[in-house]
This record gives C-alpha cells, structure tokens and sequence, in this order.
C-alpha cells in the first residue's frame, strides 16, 4: 500500500513515523517528505493491516491524518512527464553542461541508440554530424540560433534551450541543454496546419450545379489514387480548392498539402522553394540550409498551380523527380527520395504550349496521368446564389457589420454577369459591396461589375489610326500599359494573357513600359 501522513511540522517527526513503519516490520522502498506531508510506499502492508499501522501512526505526537493513496507525487509526476514526452513526435534530448546525454524522448531513442559507443554514454560530439556545432553549443551556453543540421545523415531544423538550475537564477552558466529536432515532414504538417485550419474536404466546395456535382464525383475517383493529376481551368475557378479536397479524400490526409504557385516567384526563388537549399547554396542563404516543400510534404501532397509558367530548367528538374522520386536541393550533392503525390494546375493550353516547344513534352505526359476540368462560373450560374451567400456571411464577418442579403435585382446581376475572374472575382465584388456601404440591403446599384469589363471600346481614339500595324502598335501598347500594373512581372501578364512570357517581355520592352518604383 501507499500512504500519506498528515502531520504539524516539527523536528524529527519524519523520523519517528518511519520508525513506526520499522517496528511493524514493514518494508519502505520510497519515501517522499514535504512541509507537512510524508509520503510511504509499503508493499509489504496490505489492506487487513492497515488499521492497525493507522492507529500505530496516529500515536505519533503531531500526526494529523494518515490516508491510503494510489500513488507517490514523485511517480505520478515521472508518469505524467513520460507520456508528455513521449506524446512528442520530434526528438527530444536533454543534455548536461559538458555535453553528455542524460535523457531523451522515445521519438529521440534510435538516434540515441545508434550514436551509443561500448561504453554506454552518448555526448554530443558523437550525436551530431558537425562536431565544431558540438563545441558551438557547448561555448555558447545551448544558446544559439535555430538552423538546420544532419544526425546520421538525415535533416532536421535544431532548436536548443539552455536549463537553468532554479536555485541558481537564469544569470547563471546553464545546467545544460534540451534539443528539439524537428523533421521536414513534421514542418510541413504545421504549415499545413497553419494554412487548411478549416478544411473540411468536397464539402468545402461550394454548389449543387449539374456541373460541379459532375467534376466532384470525378474528383472523388481521382482522390484515392497515388497518380499525378493535372487540374485544367480558367484563372479563379478554385482549382487549388479542389486539389486540397482530392488530398484530404486520399490515403495521404494525414500527411502535409503544400501549395506551390509558380507564376509568382522567379525561377531561382522557385526551385528553392520547391527542392530546397543546401548549406551555402548562395549569398544570402539560410545558414545551415533549407528543406523545400517536397521534403515537408513527404507522404503527402505538393500542389503546383500555374504549372504552364515553370521554366525549362525547372520542367527538366521535376521530370528527373517525377521519374525516380528523388532530387537534389539547390547547391547540394547528397539525393533526396521522398514520397509524394504531385497536383497540378494551369489555365493556359499545355497541348499548344507543347507544339510550340514551350513545355516539355515528356514532362507534360508525366503530370497528365489524370485530367480533370473545373468548368468556369458562367457554366454553373446555379451556384452564384449560394456562393454570394457564403461570401457575403464571410465580408460581414472579416468588416464587424451586421448580417446583409442580396436584392432580387442585385442578384439577378450577379447571375448574368460572364464572370471572367471566376469565384475569385465574385468574392472581390460581393467584398466590395458589403464593405461600401451601409444599408442592411444589397442593390443592384451597390454590384460593381467593373472588374468584370475589359478595355473599353473608345479606348483607342480614330485620330490615332494611321495604319493597321500603327493601330496594332497602339493597342498593345494600350493594353500592356493597363494591364502591367496588376500583373507586374513579364511572367504574370503573359499568363494573364496566355501567351508567352518572352513575346510580353519583348513587346514591353518594344513600348518601353517598365515597373513603377
């Protein structure tokens, strides 16, 4: 049995209560004392005899209570502890001052194991590939900023924290360090989290039209194969929604969903971020390097939108991964093989971009395993109702006003309109009208659809019409200069305008339309 003895602090009453224990022949293996309170372990004392050990107790002068329990605080401590550590599923080490292992997590224990010598101790010289890190850490006082480092060959971010002895205050040299490693995977399942909070699948997609419920149920078939999937449709249709869907219903929702937008970052900050970096890779670099999103993502799924905007270097890169699942980070010789599934998006004509030699067409047969087209807003106007609803709740909300509704006449114009920016541009008109104004009721006059229009008929004037390759000329010129702006890279517009980066690139360069500063 295991007891607690309540009793009024005063010299030698530990002491005596033990003695009491010891004239009844009771074994003790541990004890716990505190101001006003020893704890006993007894496995010798047994329920029929614990009224009689009571009663001897009791005659201690000062006892005050004496109770059986379950357990000592230590053990439930050390308990508790334990299964706090071992519910951690990045390595954790705790070393002392001069580096020696005292204690790790169960997550830590192979690292631990196979760093181990005959002699049983492990220091952090022998758990660590780099040992000038060892020594850095140890100079340093484990205080040292996160980066990444390699423990039998395999990645992770370090984080380290000195410890403090209490008694001695945080001013103190430390008692030692505890070592977080976090893997690449376990970095994508928090970016994850961080970016899907709220996924909740296909049900997350909006619309009951006979359109979207014929790509869903498509898109549910896809989902539980480990094939690439190539998604085809017009900028805003929600193709990204859709990928996340096809992940969250496959084998692989467990593990990360990260997203790669390709038209939005120049070819070198693209393959980093896609493949990673290696430790000096280039000026500027993360010290210790970097993993990409295919080593966060591993087990999971990497989304690559706007694929048709990846550059030949790029192309040639991903078709070496998709080939063998392995790769090599940016100024790195060590290959990486991982396990994920590639999603791909493009609004652009992979087939013409194919014929005209800008995409590989080996790479193109690659992602095109599966196809699935996500048809635009003006084929499925049956949504627009509810999916006006949903962003007018969600405008209302982000803007702290109450509850809004949509006249008849408001959405009557919102159904008939083309949509040409998609389910993107219906939110950003519906955001518009809820934030700018204040009636409870939305009008037809309170829809501004000019987003939705395009260069206006009168925009090129007749005096400025000498020829037909002048009025060419002007029109371009016309157009590049209203368009740059919400597009500002040659990479951007030409997807915009789905042609070519490099024709955009000339003929902005052809009217001398630059960036504004």
């Amino acid at each position: 049995m295991r007891l607690v003895v309540t009793f009024k602090d005063r010299v030698g009453i530990a002491q005596e209560i033990l003695a009491q224990m010891a004239r009844r022949h009771l074994s003790v293996v541990n004890v716990e004392v505190d101001m006003s309170h020893v704890y006993i372990d007894a496995p010798d004392l047994h329920e029929p005899d614990f009224p009689d050990t009571r009663n001897a107790l009791f005659g201690v002068a000062g006892v005050v209570a004496v109770e059986a329990i379950d357990m000592l605080p230590g053990m439930r401590q050390r308990l508790h502890l334990e299964a706090l550590l071992a519910a951690m599923a990045d390595p954790v080490l705790a070393v002392d001052a001069g580096g020696l292992l005292v204690n790790t997590n169960p997550a830590a224990t192979p690292l631990a194991d196979s760093s181990r010598r005959a002699g049983g101790a492990v220091t952090l010289h022998q758990l660590l590939d780099d040992p000038a890190l060892a020594d850095e850490l140890l100079r340093q006082g484990f205080r040292v900023p996160a980066r990444e480092i390699t423990v039998r060959g395999k990645p992770f971010l370090l984080d380290v924290r000195p410890i403090h002895d209490p008694a001695h205050g945080a001013d103190a040299p430390p008692a030692g360090g505890l070592i977080t490693l976090h893997a690449p995977q376990r970095i994508g399942e928090r970016l994850h989290a961080l970016q899907h909070p709220d996924d909740h699948g296909f049900d997350a997609i909006l619309g009951s039209s006979t359109a979207l419920r014929a790509v869903k149920e498509r898109a549910v078939r896809m989902a539980g194969t480990d094939s690439p999937l190539m998604l085809l449709g017009e900028t805003g249709t929600g193709k990204e929604l859709i990928a996340l869907a096809c992940h969250q219903a496959s084998g692989r929702h467990e593990a990360p969903f990260l997203a790669l937008n390709c038209a939005a970052l120049p070819e070198s900050l693209a393959e980093s971020e896609l493949f990673g970096y290696a430790p000096g890779a280039f000026s500027g670099a993360q010290r210790g390097g970097k993993p990409g999103l295919l080593e966060m993502a591993d087990g999971g799924t990497v989304f690559l939108d706007e694929v048709g905007e990846m550059s030949p270097y790029l192309q040639a890169k991903l078709l070496r991964f998709l080939n063998d699942g392995r790769f090599r980070r940016v100024g790195g010789s060590r290959e990486t093989q991982v396990d994920v599934r590639i999603i791909s998006a493009t609004h652009r004509n992979l087939e013409r971009m194919v014929a005209e030699g800008d995409f590989r067409e080996d790479l193109y047969y690659r992602l095109n395993v599966l196809t699935l087209h996500v048809p635009p807003l003006r084929e499925r106007r049956d949504d627009i109702p509810l999916l006006a609803q949903h962003f007018i709740r969600r405008a209302c909300t982000q803007s702290g006003r109450p509850p809004v509704r949509l006249s008849g006449a408001a959405l009557d114009k919102l159904t008939a309109s083309d949509w040409p920016g998609n389910v993107r541009q219906l939110q950003n008109v519906i955001f518009r009208a809820v934030t700018m104004q204040d009636r409870a009721l939305i009008d037809a006059e309170d829809v501004d659809l000019a987003g939705a229009a395009g260069p206006s008929d009168d925009a090129l004037q007749p005096e400025q019409i000498t020829d037909w390759a002048g009025a060419i000329d002007e029109f371009e010129r016309m157009l590049l200069t209203r368009l740059y702006p919400h597009y500002p890279s040659s990479r951007r517009l030409a997807s915009r305008l789905n042609t070519s980066h490099t024709m955009i690139a000339n003929k902005l360069r052809k009217h001398r339309i630059r960036r504004s500063p």
